[in-house]
């Protein structure tokens, strides 16, 4: 059976769906139509996360004679373990990184925690403050995905983070990629990307935005389609046979979609993150050989 040689391991709001969606539209690639397996990174956890390995390869089952198959998921850069844990499963795997203005990362990850239900705290602001008490495990929602992606800060404390790649593989098998590149010059960077992956570089790409921000219709009709109440689970059970139930299920979810455009940061906010993440993205341009000290100007 064939098994991932390459992974994209995030960061997480960063331009992961794009490239799995384009990776996986690719003739010469395989990637499983389920993104965020999270095999590895044991360090982590959340009930969908894919920890059985029997599971895990059989989502790589139909891939027949392409030359390169891979899988992406996004915590595998934030987690201590992912990296040691990838590198003892496939010593050879090719690893991608991608990286965005941390400023930018996590209020659009709030944004998109709010949306699924992995965020109760509405205003990002309150939400940073909450950060360390969140850590003792107070003020925790629900549905937390996973509990550690509400540590906003920490996410994108990247300097450390690709440490511990650069620490157990060869720097020729990482390919980082920069979000301001992937959205200025998509073609460009996907031609840089198929080139490390040693597949073909001439084909068409079909460059539309994947995971544009949302937010859901009803709030109320999103937490019911997650955790259905027992008697109304029971009760469609019952009554609708389970291939209708699913699609009745993502139908509804669909509905509930509201694509919009997320409400801009306050200044005063914006400027205070971006002077408190400086250190972290001097540290980070001196590592990658790369000026990202604009991502700090006001």
């Amino acid at each position: 059976m064939r098994q991932p040689d390459f992974f994209i391991v995030g960061a997480p709001k960063c331009g992961t769906t794009f490239l799995h969606s384009r990776l996986k539209n690719h003739p010469e690639i395989f990637m499983p139509e389920r993104k965020e397996l999270h095999y590895f990174g044991t360090d982590l956890y959340h009930p969908d996360f894919v920890r059985d390995k029997a599971h895990y390869l059989s989502f790589f089952q139909k891939a027949k004679n392409e030359k390169k198959t891979g899988e992406a998921s996004v915590w595998y850069l934030y987690s201590k373990r992912a990296a040691y844990e990838i590198k003892e499963f496939s010593p050879s795997a090719q690893i991608i990184i991608m990286l965005r203005n941390p400023v930018d990362m996590i209020y659009s990850l709030h944004s998109q925690y709010l949306f699924n239900g992995c965020e109760d705290i509405t205003d990002f602001e309150e939400a940073l403050k909450k950060e360390e008490e969140r850590k003792k495990g107070l003020f925790l929602p629900k549905n937390a995905y996973p509990v550690e992606g509400l540590f906003y800060r920490e996410t994108a404390k990247y300097t450390q983070q690709i440490k511990r790649y650069y620490e157990v593989f060869d720097k020729n098998a990482i390919h980082i990629i920069i979000f301001d590149d992937l959205k200025n010059n998509p073609q460009e960077t996907l031609i840089k990307t198929f080139r490390f992956l040693g597949v073909d570089e001439n084909i068409d790409h079909e460059i539309t935005l994947v995971n544009p921000n949302k937010r859901a219709r009803s709030v109320f009709l999103r937490n019911v389609l997650q955790n259905p109440p027992p008697f109304l689970l029971n009760m469609s059970r019952k009554l609708i046979p389970h291939p209708v139930r699913s699609i009745v299920r993502k139908s509804m979810w669909n509905f509930n979609i509201r694509h919009e455009a997320r409400i801009p940061m306050k200044p005063e906010l914006c400027k205070i993150l971006r002077e408190e993440f400086k250190p972290e993205i001097k540290q980070l341009s001196d590592m990658l050989g790369r000026d990202l000290n604009y991502w700090c100007s006001n």
